[in-house]
C-alpha cells in the first residue's frame, strides 16, 4: 500500500539558511508538504510536493524550498533532509493561500488549500465511552518532534498527486526547527 502523509506547519520554522538567506525572515508563513512513497519510506521512490504560503516573497520563497528539500540542513537533523533522500520525484512548488487551524491540546485541526488539498484532524475516540482519548508519542531525540498528540486523520489530495486518507493516523506537534534539528 505505501505511505502517503499531508504535513501543515505554520510559524515553525527558525532557520538560518547557510546559502545567503541569512536575512530572510520566514515568521508567520505557512507551508504544505504532501508526500508519497509506494512502500516503506526508507525504501525510497516516494514523491513530494510543496505549497508555499501565497504572502511570501520571492526571497522568502527562496529560503523555504531549500529549507524544506533539506538543502540548508545538516544531514539527518530535520525531518525534511531525511525525506529529501527518499524522494525520485519533486513537483514544482505551488504558491497558494493556506486556511489552516488548529489546537494541538485538543488535537483537533483543519487545513484547506483550494484545489490542492483539504484534510482535519481529530481526537482518538475511546470505544466504550465515546471520551476523546489521548495518546502521546515522546521521542527526546528525534528529527521529527519532541513530543505528538496523536490523533485521527482525513486528508485528500486532489493535485499534483492524487490520494484519499480516511480516519488515519494523525500527529499534532509543536515543532521548532533550525539547520542543525530540532530546538528543544
Amino acid at each position: 500500500m505505501g505511505c502517503q502523509a499531508m504535513a501543515i506547519v505554520k510559524r515553525s520554522l527558525r532557520c538560518r539558511s547557510t546559502k545567503g538567506f541569512t536575512a530572510t525572515r520566514v515568521d508567520g508563513l505557512r507551508f504544505v508538504g504532501i508526500f508519497r512513497w509506494p512502500g516503506a519510506i526508507h525504501e525510497g521512490k516516494g514523491e513530494a510536493a510543496v505549497v508555499i504560503d501565497e504572502r511570501a516573497n520571492e526571497a522568502q520563497r527562496n529560503a523555504l524550498l531549500r529549507i524544506l528539500t533539506g538543502q540548508d540542513t545538516e544531514p539527518g537533523a530535520t525531518i525534511f533532509q531525511v525525506f529529501s533522500t527518499t524522494f525520485e520525484k519533486l513537483h514544482e512548488p505551488i504558491f497558494a493561500a493556506i486556511d489552516f487551524e488548529i489546537d494541538i491540546d485538543r488535537r483537533k485541526g483543519r487545513a484547506v488549500v483550494r484545489g490542492v488539498t483539504e484534510g482535519r484532524g481529530e481526537p482518538i475516540k475511546n470505544p466504550v465511552t465515546g471520551d476523546d482519548y489521548r495518546v502521546r508519542i515522546d521521542i527526546p531525540k528525534s528529527f521529527e518532534y519532541s513530543l505528538a498528540e496523536i490523533g485521527r486523520g482525513w486528508t485528500t489530495v486532489s493535485r499534483p498527486m492524487q490520494f484519499t486518507l480516511a480516519d488515519s493516523y494523525a500527529q499534532f506537534a509543536h515543532v521548532n526547527l533550525c539547520q542543525s534539528g530540532i530546538l528543544r
